[in-house]
This record gives structure tokens, C-alpha cells and sequence, in this order.
């Protein structure tokens, strides 16, 4: 097994590389880079990603390096009519002026030195911008994930147990609504509901703690903290425990019908006994070992469009924006540590399936 982690480990700097290759072409065939960007500002025709969003123009671009494609200075849109040398200022600013592929060895080169650059539009760098929105992100992801894992195992033993029955039935309408909406429209629902629509405002739309977060007590703080999480999370939490419950279900349903149930239950023990004592593990393999993989789904899916929404500044409304304004560094940043987090975790659900059920070896496969 300490093979297979170790293979495991090796192959993520190469599956890292061919991601950033992937996003750097893209980044060269995507109009409108950060030079274009600055020419529109220039001219008074942007708008930034902030400002769609908030109503708050966003901050004019800072000196930095790094970047995607940028072409002739005669294919900018807006260049008509301005200096050349100030056309040629700008490609330099933005790391412009060399080609494409001299510009994406020298981000490999700086990445290897963990050397992410500094963001277009914001005098920060991208490592501090990205630790800063970071545990936004993973607050939505984790407890999300903890709830969905909550409410979908008892439900889904629940209708293993009754299968067929009214309870089963009227629990898989609700599951099969949870299925089909996505988890943005049960967010704009709870804001019209709870968050000052038309009907009650009891929750607080945007940010993570309200202002004197900081007087607060320990207590105070902890809760004024769930209090502002509650409508996002609940949104995510809806929209993502109907998978998880069928699989619970159906996990329970296979288990029920092998060898050792019956010789369990021709023993003599109590359904209770043969469910939580014999059935659970087997069947819990599946759902419990795949719990990395559903927080992945939760961070890099339904997480970016529930930031965006309750305007929460966490990394998945940072790389939006800096897809929007092509703030390149950012972008790339983002996108850096997304894949990485995911292929770790991708990892872990490996090794938790080993962890469940020892049986199960990866390194043993050909």
C-alpha cells in the first residue's frame, strides 16, 4: 500500500503540469486578456466582475507579472488612436512582451519556487488572496458535507428498512425534487423565504460574521458564525443529500439479500442486531470511503454559485472575478489550488476505502 501512495504522490506533479498546459492554451484562445482589460478602463468601457456583482467598481490594475495570451498591438481591441509605446508599457507591465511559451516556462519555474506571482488588480499576491478566501470555501464544503452525511445515511437505512411502504414513497418525492433542482435556485428561494425577499428577514445575506464580530463573546462568535452560514449551507445541503440517500439505500438493499443475512437471521438475532451489526459495515463501504470525493464535488460545483450568491468572499467568487476581469495570476492561482486540493483528496477516498474494508488493496490491481 505504501507503494501505491507513493506512486499516488509522484504522478500529482505530472497531472499538475498537464492541467496548467490544458489552462494556459485556453487562457491563449479566450478574448479579451488583461491588456484588452486595461484599454477598455482606459477608454471608460469596463466594468469589473466586482461591480456585476456587489454594484462596487473594482480597483484599477497594479504592476505585476505573469499571464496568458496577448497578440499584436494591432489585434487590442481599443487600441485605435492611442501611443504605441503606451500600448507597448502596458504588454511589459503585464508580462506581455515575450512569447507564449517563454512566458508559461517562466510560471513554471516560478511555481516550482511556490512563486504564484501577484494579482493584476490588487496590490496582494496570489498565495495570500487565495489563503484568505480559502476557509470561506472549505467552511461551505466541510459542513455541508458533514450535514448531507447526517441527514442522507439515517434517511437512506430508513427506506432500506421500509422499502416499499408510504414512508418510502413519500420520502423519494422529496428526494427526487432535491435531485433535479440545483442547489442555486433552493439559495434564491431561501433568500425570498428568510433573508429580507418578501416574506421574513431573519438570516443575513452576505459575509460570514457580522459587523463587532470581534466584541463578541467565544459563544457569541461561534453562533453569529452558523447564524450567517445557515441559508448557504442549507442550500448546498438540499440540493446535494438525494445522491448520498439512494446510495445508502440501495447499499443496505444489495446486503440484504446475501448468505450471511440469512444465516444471521436463522441464528436467531434481532433485525436490529442483524441491520447495525452485520449489514452496516458492508454497506456503509461505499458511502463512508466516498465522503473526500463528495466534499471535492461540493467545493469545486455547487460552492462557486452559493459564494457568488450570498456574496461570500471565498475562493470560488475570487476565481470568477478573475476570470471576468483576466486577472491571469489569480486565475491560474485558483485553479492551481483547486486541482490540487482535489487530487489529494481523491487520494484520501482511496485510502479510506483501504481503511473500511482492509480487503480492498489498490496496489494489488495490474
Amino acid at each position: 500500500m505504501y507503494a501505491y501512495v507513493a506512486r499516488r504522490l509522484l504522478l500529482i506533479p505530472v497531472t499538475l503540469f498537464g492541467i496548467m498546459v490544458s489552462n494556459f492554451i485556453f487562457a491563449q484562445l479566450a478574448p479579451g486578456g488583461p491588456v484588452e482589460q486595461m484599454l477598455a478602463k482606459v477608454r471608460g468601457q469596463a466594468v469589473s466582475a466586482t461591480a456585476r456583482i456587489s454594484g462596487d467598481v473594482g480597483k484599477e490594475a497594479a504592476g505585476s507579472t505573469g499571464g496568458a495570451a496577448g497578440g499584436p498591438v494591432s489585434k487590442y481591441r481599443g487600441a485605435r488612436g492611442l501611443d504605441p509605446k503606451f500600448i507597448a508599457e502596458l504588454e511589459h507591465q503585464y508580462g506581455f512582451d515575450k512569447p507564449p511559451l517563454e512566458r508559461f516556462a517562466i510560471m513554471l519555474g516560478n511555481y516550482a519556487r511556490l512563486d504564484f506571482g501577484k494579482s493584476f488588480y490588487r496590490d496582494e499576491s496570489v498565495v495570500d488572496l487565495v489563503l484568505d478566501k480559502l476557509p470561506v470555501s472549505i467552511s461551505l464544503g466541510l459542513w455541508s458535507t458533514i450535514i448531507i452525511y447526517l441527514v442522507s445515511i439515517p434517511l437512506g437505512i430508513a427506506k432500506a428498512v421500509r422499502d416499499g411502504s408510504r414512508f418510502d414513497l413519500a420520502s423519494s418525492w422529496v428526494i427526487v425534487v432535491g435531485n433535479a433542482v440545483p442547489s442555486f435556485l433552493f439559495a434564491i428561494l431561501l433568500i425570498v423565504l428568510f433573508a429580507g425577499g418578501r416574506f421574513l428577514s431573519i438570516f443575513p445575506l452576505r459575509g460570514l460574521h457580522g459587523d463587532g464580530w470581534q466584541s463578541l463573546s467565544l459563544i457569541g462568535q461561534v453562533g453569529d458564525y452558523f447564524w450567517h452560514l445557515a441559508l448557504p449551507v442549507s442550500s448546498l445541503v438540499i440540493g446535494g443529500f438525494a445522491t448520498l440517500t439512494m446510495l445508502t439505500k440501495n447499499c443496505f438493499l444489495e446486503e440484504v439479500t446475501k448468505q450471511y443475512v440469512v444465516t444471521a437471521r436463522a441464528k436467531g438475532l434481532s433485525e436490529r442486531r442483524v441491520l447495525y451489526g452485520h449489514i452496516f459495515r458492508n454497506a456503509m463501504l461505499l458511502v463512508i470511503s466516498g465522503f473526500p470525493a463528495v466534499l471535492v464535488g461540493i467545493l469545486f460545483g455547487g460552492s462557486v454559485l452559493i459564494e457568488t450568491i450570498f456574496s461570500l468572499d471565498g475562493i470560488g467568487l475570487l476565481g470568477y472575478e478573475s476570470l471576468i476581469n483576466r486577472d491571469y495570476p489569480v486565475v491560474f492561482g485558483t485553479l492551481f489550488a483547486f486541482s490540487l486540493i482535489g487530487l489529494l483528496l481523491n487520494l484520501i477516498s482511496d485510502l479510506t476505502y483501504h481503511f473500511v474494508d482492509p480487503r480492498i488493496d489498490f496496489a494489488t490491481r495490474g
